[in-house]
């Protein structure tokens, strides 16, 4: 079984399909409205759709406490060289990649998406 899509709410769509385009090399495949919706698509077929919160009618924009979603890289090389990327562009990093449970990588906050990098 393979989880082939994502969609998530996030406060600017436009700045979160940027993010998503420069540091993990999504591409953008669709773009509907004014700051609406975009899906972005990865080199393996993978879809993620980024929407904004305003599609929450009942105004429930926040994900729970530790509610994340993970990268998984091959090597702690690639995780130590997204980690400089993301660094360069200006992402807060609160942590350099270390171990984590079996892994190696690291957790970032980027506007109201916490996100892991790790090790397979």
């Amino acid at each position: 079984m393979i989880l082939n899509h994502l969609t998530l709410t996030v406060p600017d769509v436009e700045k979160a399909k940027n993010f998503f385009e420069t540091n993990f090399n999504f591409t953008c495949i669709e773009q509907k409205g004014n700051n609406a919706l975009v899906v972005l698509n990865d080199e393996k077929g993978f879809v993620f759709t980024l929407i904004s919160n305003a599609f929450n009618k009942n105004g429930n924009n926040t994900y729970p406490e530790n509610f994340h979603f993970g990268f998984m890289l091959n090597t702690p090389d690639e995780v130590t060289e997204l980690y400089q990327k993301l660094k360069a562009n200006g992402a807060a990093l609160p942590q350099a990649p270390g171990k984590i449970r079996n892994s190696f990588g690291f957790y970032f906050h980027f506007d109201n998406l916490f996100i892991e990098i790790g090790t397979l």
